[in-house]
């Protein structure tokens, strides 16, 4: 995930290959003040240079472009936004939450739709429109002792202390426990909100992961690490991950 923008304006890239497409996305942004587009690509390769060279906080990314998939763009870049796919086919959904997409689009889309994946990205971005009214914590705030998720068709209420991951899933996210795995309706981000950063940390675009569940860190390669969990379990972080973790590790 891309750090917030410091002055609440987002810098988005449009990265697709259907002109009617990108006309949508045009129509539907122009009347949105907190979002500047600041490029267009039309392929692939495209995508990955005006990425890396952009730098842009938000990408609305193809899943099928010539030269490169999306997935395949997301692999080659070394900037990380927040992405939105774009595709005809939905059969991507799971590989795209799995990255840590913001929200995954099947075409055509309408304005509605469209307007539901910038409250998304809002709460992603921005810190804003969250639940409720709720207003983005302030430095020590209380965080949540609980989450309450669907787990078999029951609410259960999971303790936070016991979650040893959070993993990104279709839909929403996975919490996982000794106990089990447990579904919640949020974003990444909305749930990094009610968690403790000093605890929980986003390792990955689609894990965070709660630091008192992790037996040890390791070098990976020259720029990540791995984390090696209580229950057994390994993660890779990502390069930015690996720079947070090395961050708290002084």
């Amino acid at each position: 995930m891309n750090d917030k923008p410091s002055v609440g304006m987002v810098r988005a890239l449009i990265c697709e290959d259907e002109p009617l497409a990108v006309k949508a996305i045009r129509e539907y942004l122009r009347d949105v003040e907190w979002i500047r587009l600041v490029g267009e690509a039309r392929n692939g390769p495209e995508a990955v240079r005006l990425v890396q060279k952009l730098e842009p906080d938000l990408v609305f990314l193809d899943v099928r472009m010539p030269g490169l998939t999306g997935l395949e763009v997301l692999d080659a870049i070394t900037h990380l936004p927040a992405i939105v796919f774009t595709t005809a086919f939905d059969e991507y959904a799971v590989p795209a939450f799995d990255a840590g997409a913001v929200d995954y689009l099947v075409k055509p889309f309408g304005q509605e739709r469209f307007l539901q994946t910038l409250d998304r990205v809002r709460v992603r971005l921005l810190g804003e429109g969250l639940a409720a009214g709720e207003q983005p914590r302030s430095q020590g705030a209380q965080y949540a002792p609980r989450l309450f998720a669907r787990h078999r068709g029951s609410i259960i209420p999971v303790p936070v202390s016991e979650i040893a991951r959070v993993d990104a899933a279709p839909g929403g996210v996975s919490l996982v426990t000794k106990k089990g795995t447990f579904s919640l309706d949020a974003t990444m981000a909305e749930l990094e909100n009610r968690l403790d950063p000093r605890e929980f940390v986003r390792v990955h675009r689609s894990h965070v992961v709660n630091l008192t569940h992790v037996a040890s860190i390791q070098s990976y390669d020259e720029r990540r690490l791995i984390l090696k969990m209580q229950d057994g379990g390994e993660l890779v972080a990502s390069r930015r991950g690996s720079k947070a973790l090395r961050e708290l590790m002084g």
